[in-house]
């Protein structure tokens, strides 16, 4: 990502009285310790007769107005561009921006400060110093920033400090483009296992949507170069008097619904360790495995909006590439806050519309009536896993748990009861083993009932 400044962007209009006061605003501790110097002599040599020290005097004060004038008067054409490397970075890693200073002037420039305006979340902010840039040359650095809070920050304006070879006056130009820096939530890479509902995945155990019945009831294509010769329908190519071939089977891809709950009143605390914070990068832990899977995914919260949003359906289609499937959602989850919502019942009405394939939810505190709406949810899927945080014990001390958790435990029985794959998360907890024990727990089930169903990796 890069972004340009012309010439015009670090120049300031000149020639009228706002100019000269800006000027004489950017003199230094020296410049406006000369001037005074120089009044002063000037009034004492006035009082004394001394034209001597009056000369003196008008030296003293005349040469920082000079230095300001001069300064303020120069143009200096550069060009400034930046580029993060990489532009989307996950909470915790550091990103390196890049900025380049061109010279496009036939003119060579005095001594630069370079600085550019970051965030206070992203570090300190970052200054240089460039030594005198020939006509038509280019000086090049780099800083590093780093957030364990995922966002969106700008970046910029990169801002130009000139000053004059005694030091006498400091004028600050400024560009006016500005990149922006997303810190998606952390991924973790999880381990394929089988879920309950994946049989109609786009792995080992995919089905194919055949695109003829029989011989007497196909629906050919026009041959194409490259095709191959075996699969020519011979009655369609007497038939429309051109070369036909049989179509190719469909693959049919598994759908997945990865459910957030953001509801503000079921979650507490705040920070990167906070059980939102957790749900949050497990949701995109889990969104990235099933579309590295092969999966059509979408991203559903409890407001019942869905993110992507590229087919009718919410789904990121098998036509969209998965890397910007990912990514779209990425920065959808970077940005993502609570909402005002007290219920899952919208999320539940965007579910019950038909089969959604696999559902995996990341639920806060469920109280009853809430529970009872996501144990129906489990009706609309193939199959459903679910991980419970009560945020209230995220924030206590063990031996202060025992409330919650009892309340925790009745709310992961009502969800096994009603079909689900449900675990109760645990500060700290890894999504990686949660994600191993829950296939544990389904394989039992399904041990223990006799429904084996053959299921595709996740």
């Amino acid at each position: 990502m890069t972004t340009a400044a012309g010439p015009g962007h670090a120049e300031a209009d000149r020639g009228d009285k706002g100019g000269v006061r800006t000027a004489l605003a950017g003199l230094t501790t020296r410049g406006r310790s000369f001037l005074a110097a120089g009044i002063a002599a000037a009034i004492c040599a006035y009082v004394l007769g001394q034209s001597d020290l009056l000369r003196v005097g008008l030296l003293l004060a005349v040469l920082p107005v000079v230095c300001a004038t001069v300064l303020y008067r120069t143009r200096y054409r550069v060009a400034g561009s930046r580029r993060l490397s990489p532009a989307r970075v996950p909470a915790g890693s550091e990103a390196r921006v890049h900025l380049r200073m061109d010279n496009v002037s036939r003119l060579p420039t005095g001594l630069l400060m370079l600085q550019d305006r970051v965030p206070y979340v992203l570090g300190p902010r970052p200054r240089f110093v460039l030594d005198r840039v020939e006509a038509g040359g280019r000086r090049e650095v780099s800083y590093r920033v780093r957030s364990d809070l995922r966002g969106r920050y700008p970046l910029g304006p990169l801002q130009l400090r000139l000053t004059d070879p005694f030091g006498m006056c400091e004028l600050t130009r400024s560009f006016s483009s500005y990149d922006t820096l997303t810190v998606i939530p952390r991924v973790e890479p999880l381990p394929p296992v089988r879920f309950s509902g994946e049989a109609k995945g786009y792995g080992d155990g995919r089905q194919r949507s055949l695109a003829l019945a029989g011989e007497d009831d196909v629906i050919p294509r026009g041959y194409r170069y490259g095709d191959d010769l075996r699969r020519v329908h011979w009655r369609s190519t007497a038939r429309y008097g051109e070369l036909m071939v049989r179509r190719e089977e469909q693959p049919q891809r598994s759908r997945c619904t990865v459910l957030l709950d953001t509801r503000g009143l079921a979650f507490h605390g705040a920070g990167p360790d906070s059980a939102f914070e957790w749900a949050v990068s497990g949701t995109a832990s889990a969104l990235v495995h099933m579309l590295e899977r092969g999966f059509s995914v979408r991203l559903l919260t409890d407001t019942g909006s869905s993110v992507p949003g590229e087919g009718a359906d919410g789904f990121a289609g098998a036509n969209q590439e998965s890397a910007d499937a990912a990514g779209l959602m990425m920065d959808t989850l970077a940005v993502i806050d609570h909402s005002d919502g007290t219920g899952l019942s919208r999320a539940y009405d965007v579910l019950r519309g038909g089969n959604e394939g696999l559902l995996v939810a990341f639920f806060g505190d469920l109280d009853e009536e809430q529970a009872t709406v996501a144990a129906k949810m489990r009706q609309r899927s193939g199959g459903a896993v679910a991980f419970l945080l009560d945020s209230a014990s995220w924030g206590r001390e063990p031996t202060d748990v025992a409330g919650p958790l009892d309340r925790s435990e009745e709310r992961l029985r009502m969800l096994r009861e009603a079909g689900w794959t449900a675990l109760r998360v645990p500060r700290g907890a890894s999504l990686t083993e949660l994600w191993r024990q829950a296939d544990r727990e389904r394989t039992g089930l399904g041990v223990a009932s006799g429904a084996g169903s053959e299921g595709a990796p996740a």
